[in-house]
């Protein structure tokens, strides 16, 4: 038995050692303990380093962070969720190894399990996997530092493979597989991910339904819906303590909309903006990057890292052509293209010919539409029916990456028709004009653009046209000038161009004379598949390296501590209260992680940030009001001087940790809250919404000169002040007001608090001596807990008795 275990598991045990030695192969620089330097990843530990120090110091999770934005919730930053067994299981699923080795060895093992579950072999089960994890995307967003955009794409493949067993009758391993891997998909925390696995889903449930409705097999599609549901209600509850709290966080956010009525689409979009979310649109001549990569220039930079134009261009122009963009599509900036590889999408149109079933049109059906949706505002209609209909759209930005989808659909519908071709070595030959209609829309379009670019395409971008007309009408003189150093850049680009569009179509025809060898019975089986894999390999490989080289990895030291202390802020650092805010204008204060890094920041780094905090950032920070500044303990604001150089202003004004006040108006709205910031005395008096009259309304508020409050303790999570005061008094805390968890307490009991000054905490404070303390206790996240270790449990004992009652029966059967 033990023999026959072995023997079924060692083709597997095989594949999953070939995909950690191309993993490692790739990423190489970590076996010289080297890491990889990713913008974004640093990024998260500006932001993050709070928490994780708090973590550190006291091994519980704080949920709140005061190093950004004033405070924010730490849920979209960096907590772990302790009870959540998916934890394990990632673990299991990227073998532990080093980044990025971990999420290209996940890339390539999720995709193999799908491959599996539609019965494609072993060995081109490989080949699909590496296909599919080498797509140029999921290696950008590794460069970029989008790790857990890497983790979710990677646990999309074996989602769909969990339910696509289901959909096909094997309901207890599909629902028990969708439950696993669903849960690593939320886990990973992705959600605009997650969101498009969901349309995958959705299309490939409905096609299935259509099947099976036309089959009269309703009964079959029935019982996988509920073994399905059941799968997905596990995973959810797994993950239940992120989605509770994320949930409750977003309609706060930028994402959930503002109150104020000065931006109406937000308003009652309740989402994002449609010009904020459709930035980043695909153009749509840059969609032939599918199997072309530079056919929009691939990255953004400058021509000079690329020599391969420099002979197309007069030797005097060279230095100008140089520093011009390599990129010259339709987005603002690029990391590169969505490139699936130039094979894959010639193997997709061929089996977007042959292939039957209801898979096939889900995944043709989610790769157009996942094209047209990232064309964004280059395809308004479809776009704005989107933002403003299907729930949950507007929620997301960046709809170029709706390509996602297409990079898992486009891959397993060529994998498949590679299949039909190795299965089936007459099938070329039968169905000969879909394999040259293949040849043709594939290497025959990448001729003709070879042969004739300029035809077909525009190589200055519609920013760079607008540019040289206007320098022409500024200088008339310069025309000609002009026009030679636009004719030189476009040849520049056609050169690079022309050499890709070349390069994509021999790796097709090289491809394709494998196959009619295959199918003409001159090479075998296995060696069409090694034929193809050596060639996916080569041609995406080297894309890839163009995004992801060894030029990424730096010393573990500056990936453990990016960011070093300047002078300004070493003497900041020399300051002993425990709580004050920075204001750092020498940077980009508001996409800033570096000033998080050291202090508790004004600005900061994050995509989620509250949007009550945006809206004081537009309506009073940016224009320099320093009453909001005082209120918000700006106590120093670091400046640059006349020679550029960094220095601290201390802000003798900063309000502090709390003050006391005896004055309160009320408003009506938001607007007319945030609008009374402009001209009240914030010392002396606040602005509260009407809705928290009952907390103010028939109490009487006095003045005493000797009254006093400070902060006596702080923690992120935890803040506990001493007030003295001979009557009763409103006092104000400067700390952001959060009711989803923030708690307070008078002498020990807990008492309301409110919202002041448009979101800032306050409580009306009784004559006497008195201990106030705020703690962060989010319900959402204490129950979030109990249920999520409750599931944890039950999918354990689940899977476990899955494996083990066959061993039971075999015995009682013996």
């Amino acid at each position: 038995m033990v023999r026959n275990l072995f023997k079924t598991a060692l083709p597997h045990i095989i594949a999953v050692a070939i995909f950690a030695g191309i993993a490692l192969a790739y990423s190489y620089p970590v076996l010289e303990g080297k890491r990889i330097y990713q913008p974004d990843i640093m990024n998260y530990t500006g932001m993050s380093k709070e928490i994780n120090d708090y973590r550190v110091k006291t091994g519980e999770e704080t949920l709140w962070t005061n190093s950004m934005f004033g405070g924010m919730p730490a849920y979209q930053i960096s907590v772990i969720y302790k009870n959540n067994i998916a934890r394990f299981f990632h673990k299991i699923f990227t073998l532990g190894l080093p980044g990025p080795a971990n999420m290209i060895f996940l890339y390539m093992v999720g995709f193999y399990i799908l491959m599996l579950v539609l019965g494609v072999g072993t060995w081109l089960a490989i080949v699909g996997a590496i296909a599919f994890a080498f797509s140029s995307y999921h290696f950008i967003i590794i460069e970029a530092g989008h790790n857990t955009k890497a983790l979710a794409i990677g646990y999309m493949a074996p989602t769909l493979a969990g339910i696509l067993l289901a959909l096909r009758g094997r309901l207890l391993a599909g629902s028990l597989l969708t439950a696993v891997f669903l849960s690593l998909q939320i886990y990973a925390n992705h959600f605009q991910i997650t969101y498009y696995l969901l349309v995958i889903v959705l299309l490939t449930g409905f096609a299935f339904l259509i099947h099976d409705f036309i089959h009269k097999n309703l009964t079959n599609f029935s019982k996988a819906l509920g073994a399905l549901l059941l799968a997905a209600l596990m995973a959810v509850l797994l993950n239940i303590t992120n989605l509770l709290t994320t949930y409750e966080y977003s309609k706060y956010t930028i994402r959930g909309g503002t109150e104020l009525s000065h931006n109406q689409e937000v308003q009652t979009s309740g989402g994002l903006d449609t010009e904020y979310a459709t930035q980043w649109s695909y153009g749509i001549g840059e969609t032939f990057s599918l199997f072309i990569p530079n056919i929009k220039g691939g990255a953004t930079g400058r021509l000079a890292q690329n020599s391969d134009w420099t002979n197309k261009v007069k030797p005097d122009n060279r230095s100008w052509v140089g520093n011009q963009n390599h990129y010259w599509g339709d987005q603002p900036f690029t990391s590169g293209p969505v490139y699936v590889g130039a094979i894959i999408f010639f193997l997709f149109v061929f089996g977007s010919f042959v292939l039957r079933g209801p898979l096939k049109w889900a995944l043709i059906v989610a790769a157009v539409l996942s094209v047209l949706l990232s064309w964004g505002k280059n395809f308004m209609p479809l776009t704005e029916f989107f933002m403003h209909y299907v729930p949950g759209y507007n929620k997301f930005r960046a709809v170029s990456m709706t390509l996602v989808i297409a990079e898992l659909a486009i891959p397993v519908v060529a994998m498949l028709g590679l299949r039909e071709i190795a299965e089936n070595p007459q099938l070329v030959r039968n169905k000969l004009k879909p394999f040259l209609a293949a040849v043709g829309l594939t290497a025959g379009v990448a001729l003709l653009f070879y042969l004739i670019p300029k035809a077909v395409f525009h190589f200055t971008s519609v920013q760079e046209v607008a540019t040289f007309s206007q320098f022409k009408a500024e200088t008339p003189d310069m025309a000609a000038t002009v026009d030679s150093l636009r004719s030189e850049l476009e040849n520049a680009r056609i050169s690079i161009f022309r050499a890709d569009a070349l390069r994509s179509m021999l790796f097709i025809l090289l491809s394709a004379g494998a196959i009619w060898a295959f199918a003409l019975k001159k090479i075998k089986k296995e060696a069409l598949i090694a034929i193809v894999a050596l060639l996916v390999i080569l041609d995406m490989w080297l894309v890839d390296k163009r995004y992801l080289n060894t030029d990424n990895f730096v010393a573990k030291r500056q990936v453990d501590k990016p960011f070093q202390p300047s002078e300004v802020d070493q003497i900041i650092l020399k300051d002993v209260d425990p709580h004050y805010r920075v204001l750092n204008l020498t940077t980009s204060t508001f996409s800033d992680a570096a000033t998080s890094y050291f202090h508790k920041s004004i600005g900061g780094y994050h995509g989620a940030k509250l949007q009550r905090y945006q809206d004081l950032i537009d309506h009073h920070i940016t224009k320099g009001n320093i009453k909001v500044l005082n209120m918000l303990n700006a106590k120093y604001i670091i400046r640059s001087d006349e020679k550029k150089k960094p220095i601290a202003e201390v802000n003798f004004d900063a309000a502090g940790n709390a003050w006391l006040v005896n004055k309160y108006k009320l408003v009506a709205n938001a607007d007319e809250e945030i609008d009374a910031l402009i001209g009240i005395d914030l010392e002396n008096e606040i602005v509260a919404d009407r809705k928290f009259a009952g907390e103010l309304e028939g109490k009487p508020f006095g003045t005493d000169p000797m009254s006093e409050i400070a902060l006596t303790s702080y923690a992120p999570n935890r803040l506990t002040y001493k007030g003295q005061t001979a009557k009763q008094q409103i006092a104000v805390f400067s700390e952001i007001y959060y009711d989803k968890g923030w708690n307070a307490y008078l002498n020990g009991k807990p008492v309301p608090h409110f919202r002041a000054n448009y979101l800032l905490r306050a409580i009306v404070l009784p004559a006497g001596t008195h201990e106030i303390e705020f703690r962060f206790e989010p319900k959402s996240f204490i129950w979030g807990e109990r249920i999520s270790l409750i599931a944890s449990v039950l999918l354990v004992l689940l899977i476990a008795s899955y494996f083990v009652y066959p061993v039971i029966r075999r015995r009682q059967h013996a």
